[in-house]
């Protein structure tokens, strides 16, 4: 991943409960932001099988020892580390990077 070169506050961190979506917008994307466990993650919230923005409503777990969200429509699995579809390797979503500072989330610009 490349060099963050800014961070945009989202939400409160008690905004984003364990294993249920947020959605948020960074520079005009959406993205979808995640708690597993202690671990925040944070990925595009565009289904790439549909093109309709419903990933921060998908199921999060754990699919063969992989953090995943599962598409709504269509049950896809994505690793929420790597962004690679576990049905389809050949398909990905964008993976952001995400931080907690002082009871803030924040998303980071990469350039």
């Amino acid at each position: 991943m490349r060099e963050v070169r800014s961070w945009q506050a989202i939400c409160a961190s008690n905004d984003v409960a364990p294993y249920l979506g947020v959605r948020a917008l960074l520079d005009g994307e959406q993205v979808a932001v995640f708690r597993v466990g202690e671990q925040l993650h944070a990925v595009d919230a565009i289904d790439p099988f549909t093109k309709t923005a419903v990933l921060s409503r998908g199921i999060v777990g754990d699919l063969k020892g992989q953090a995943v969200v599962a598409s709504p429509i269509y049950k896809q699995h994505f690793n929420l580390v790597s962004g690679v579809c576990l049905e389809d390797e050949n398909v990905s979503i964008k993976v952001y990077p995400v931080r907690e500072v002082d009871g803030v989330v924040e998303l980071g610009r990469v350039g």
